[in-house]
């Protein structure tokens, strides 16, 4: 496979190797690239990257990106990385794909205060490929996932004849940090400039305005996105993405409008429907929902089992959470139920007063150890429901893993004092002193 014609050869290679002829397709590194791109099993790439560079047959910077690419995909980002470092050593000259990989596994293996980045945006400079638009592109996203805006942002500025990936890396960062309006602007911005956005400037957009929960926004942009569409038909992505907006809005009417419309809905368009229906007190309508959505034959995943128990936490119905968790823990559903599933149903249990159930599912059915966030919700159930015992063990576990947290005392008083156990009060008040644990005011924001 040939060098892209636009890329001037690397000077550290010799002159006759610079002007290769393409390998033919029968080359083995050929071979071995093909059977990366379909691999799914992690322990391969390094079998193949030893056999191929001991036999000097990784040549061409396709072979290398190749071999990136696989560590990538089989979550090895570090091994991605080693390769991207190896191939300048070995003399290949990188090419429009090799800094976006790099970049790519930089963002998953480095934290984000890391040199890597700064030190791959110098290496494209001098290769003469900072200004291609993959690389580009890669290097805002990149800066904007580690949490440097400004970076991203100079990036971005540094180009007038930017492109539309650009733009979708910018304003997807800006969304993502919390930033809406700047990346609604800069939106509008490239509106103005007269160029068409595609379906993943409109997610990051939609991201933005659901952050704003402008319902009148939201009503604009649905209409952008009609009018942007060449086809007529919405991408799923998309769609799902104006469920969200509509349903974050609290319109779970239009939300149910646009999913009705939907020729096809995965996983993502349920969860996010019931997830809707869940917020905003609609949980019968949400369990509705997961009924339709089993008669579909979609499986649910993780966030999807969440929605429909955190429904049951809030709607009281306790006895279809319980179903839904021995379903999930017979295999019935095909999730493992997680803590997170776990807390919804100890919540579930809370709220109605069940917080003697509540501690033995901890005790009996959890296979894994709770955490504070459970431990917090039952001391928080026995406060409004007056159970002294389940509350003194809640908070026995919640004092071992914060020791500093005045709430867990001041909760644990409340109880004692409603019980009229005041000489308990008293004693946690001194431990309080003891361990120089002062209560916060509250504040209101």
């Amino acid at each position: 496979m040939p060098l892209p014609a636009a890329h001037a050869p690397d000077p550290s290679l010799p002159r006759d190797a610079a002007r290769r002829d393409p390998l033919p397709p029968s080359h083995p590194a050929d071979l071995a690239a093909a059977r990366l791109e379909s691999c799914a099993d992690a322990r391969l790439p390094p079998r193949i990257h030893a056999h191929l560079l001991r036999r000097g047959r990784l040549l061409l910077p396709f072979h290398w990106n190749a071999l990136t690419r696989a560590y990538l995909r089989l979550g090895s980002p570090r091994s991605a990385l080693r390769v991207a470092a190896c191939m300048l050593a070995h003399g290949a000259a990188p090419d429009r794909y090799t800094f976006p990989l790099a970049l790519k596994a930089a963002a998953q293996a480095e934290p984000p205060g890391s040199r890597l980045r700064l030190q791959l945006h110098a290496a494209a400079v001098q290769r003469g490929l900072v200004r291609h638009p993959f690389t580009e592109s890669a290097l805002i996203s990149g800066y904007a996932k580690a949490g440097d805006l400004g970076a991203a942002r100079r990036v971005f500025d540094e180009n007038p004849h930017r492109e539309l990936g650009s733009w979708n890396a910018i304003i997807s960062g800006l969304s993502q940090a919390g930033e809406p309006v700047e990346a609604l602007a800069l939106f509008h911005e490239l509106r103005r400039g007269g160029m068409v956005p595609d379906d993943l400037t409109m997610v990051s957009v939609a991201s933005a305005c659901c952050a704003l929960g402008d319902i009148g926004l939201v009503e604009q942009l649905h209409k952008c996105i009609l009018q942007c569409q060449r086809s007529g038909r919405l991408d799923v992505t998309l769609s799902n993405a104006l469920v969200d907006m509509y349903a974050k809005c609290g319109r779970t009417d239009l939300a149910g409008r646009v999913f009705d419309t939907m020729p096809v809905r995965d996983v993502s368009s349920w969860t996010t429907m019931i997830t809707g229906l869940a917020m905003h007190g609609e949980e019968q309508g949400a369990l509705d929902m997961f009924d339709d959505m089993q008669r579909e034959e979609v499986p649910p995943n993780r966030v999807t089992m969440l929605a429909v128990l955190s429904a049951c936490a809030h709607g009281g119905l306790v006895d279809k959470g319980l179903g839904l968790l021995k379903q999930m823990e017979d295999g019935e559903i095909k999730v493992v139920p997680t803590v997170e599933h776990y807390g919804c149903v100890v919540d579930m249990l809370g709220r109605v007063g069940r917080v003697d159930e509540a501690r033995a599912l901890v005790e009996q059915r959890m296979p894994m150890e709770a955490n504070v966030v459970i431990w917090g919700t039952l001391l928080g159930a026995c406060e409004k429901h007056g159970n002294v015992s389940v509350g003194e063990w809640a908070a026995e576990r919640l004092v071992e893993a914060e020791p500093w947290n005045d709430g867990v005392y001041v909760v644990l008083s409340n109880i004692y004092a409603a019980a009229g156990m005041w000489g308990e009060v008293e004693r946690v008040r001194k431990i309080m002193t003891e361990r120089n644990i002062v209560k916060f005011p509250g504040r209101s924001l």
